[in-house]
């Protein structure tokens, strides 16, 4: 059950109301790394979680404060909005016709389809695609996706930051960065308590049923006699399980060899399909009948 007190987790505030930052804010709010994905995110890997019940409760806890996080976006936008209509209706009676122009960058659905609010959309009016959320029943798995969530939203929190001098947008923005941090960091101290084994991930899958022989190559496929060689291509493996060589690519699985195509899809003689009589005899009689 989920509960909610009526104010936000932290002020927002909009010195001077700017609807062109408005639409940059939804991607903040709908976009691949914005805030409904991390959400949502969080509380499907709560709701499927079967280990520790610590994990579940620490998910439970992040994914509703990101629900908090959609709501003080979902404010700034609405407060950097105020007054959009007014000015719009001005600025279409001096100006060319055409809407895109007259927009001037802002978002027209933000007056035609959210009465001046915002949407589960990101900043170009694409509407949130659950397919980004992550939750893969795997822990490990799980943090690694959660960790790259976070860092990719800080990455678009902090490029808003720099794109208004609103000192109140500055101000979210500022603490919505710090939050980032924090959930970059605490995902990473599950993988630290998780231990060195693991990795590889899944660690539950036996060892000796994958092909050791390739498990720690990095297998170079440059043409030019150049190799992208690093910490990767020597020394002992990250998970300590092996040591990285460097191979260069062989093929060694020879050409594929597919039977013909299925009468049935209607491929051409060309791909070996051969026509079939009885079908063809009875739209003859059709034909001809």
């Amino acid at each position: 059950m989920f509960y909610h007190d009526g104010k936000l987790q932290y002020n927002v505030r909009v010195d001077k109301p700017n609807p062109q930052f408005a639409k940059l804010l939804q991607q903040a709010i709908g976009g691949i790394e914005g805030e409904m994905r991390v959400c949502l995110q969080y509380l499907f890997q709560a709701w499927n979680s079967r280990g520790p019940k610590k994990y579940r409760d620490m998910l439970l806890e992040t994914g509703t404060e990101e629900i908090a996080h959609i709501e003080m976006l979902a404010t700034a936008v609405c407060l950097n909005l105020e007054g959009s209509s007014s000015a719009l209706k001005d600025e279409m009676a001096m100006s060319n016709p055409m809407v895109e122009a007259v927009m001037g960058g802002r978002d027209p659905r933000h007056i035609l389809s959210a009465g001046l609010g915002a949407m589960a959309s990101d900043a170009n009016g694409v509407p949130f695609n659950g397919s980004w959320v992550v939750s893969s029943g795997n822990i490990a798995a799980d943090m690694h996706a959660n960790v790259m969530a976070e860092a990719t939203g800080r990455v678009l929190a902090t490029r808003l930051y720099e794109m208004t001098d609103d000192a109140g947008m500055k101000d979210m923005l500022s603490f919505l960065i710090a939050r980032d941090t924090m959930h970059q960091n605490q995902w990473m101290a599950v993988l630290e308590e998780l231990g060195p084994d693991t990795h590889p991930i899944p660690n539950s899958f036996p060892a000796n049923l994958q092909n050791e022989n390739v498990a720690y190559s990095f297998i170079s496929t440059s043409m030019d006699g150049t190799t992208a060689s690093g910490r990767w291509t020597e020394g002992t493996s990250i998970d300590g399980k092996g040591i990285f060589t460097l191979e260069k690519a062989v093929p060694t699985g020879g050409e594929p060899m597919l039977a013909p195509a299925d009468k049935e899809i209607h491929g051409q003689i060309e791909q070996g399909v051969k026509p079939d009589a009885d079908f063809l005899d009875k739209v003859k009689d059709i034909i001809t009948g």
